[in-house]
């Protein structure tokens, strides 16, 4: 389907199945775009390691669009075109990742080249 190939903009969530962790990175990673995805599990091993694998800008782990002004943001492949915010803005040519994770009452966050 489109929605699931093309990046909307908007208030929409595509829902898709999968069977483990494989399949799952692989759809997220088939499309074009790679601006964000969001990984639910109650293992964060599994998370971890979808993380790693998904190839988008910001990956949020057990939350939806958190972030702060110090973090780069910005999408792999045809989404955007470079980072905004933080530093890295001023590194155009990066493929850089954001990983949110919620973790308890606290949120950490790791920045990984």
């Amino acid at each position: 389907m489109a929605i699931a190939r093309e990046e909307v903009f908007g208030p929409v969530l595509s829902v898709l199945t999968f069977k483990d962790v494989d399949e799952a990175v692989e759809l997220a990673n088939s499309t074009l775009y790679g601006l964000s995805a969001a990984v639910w599990s109650r293992d964060f091993s599994t998370c971890l390691e979808a993380a790693r694998r998904i190839r988008a800008g910001t990956i949020w782990v057990n939350t939806f669009l958190e972030g702060h002004a110090e973090l780069p943001f910005g999408g792999y492949r045809e989404s955007g075109i470079g980072r905004e915010l933080g530093r890295l803005a001023t590194e155009d040519y990066t493929e850089t990742k954001t990983l949110h994770m919620h973790i308890g009452a606290r949120t950490d966050w790791y920045v990984s080249k």
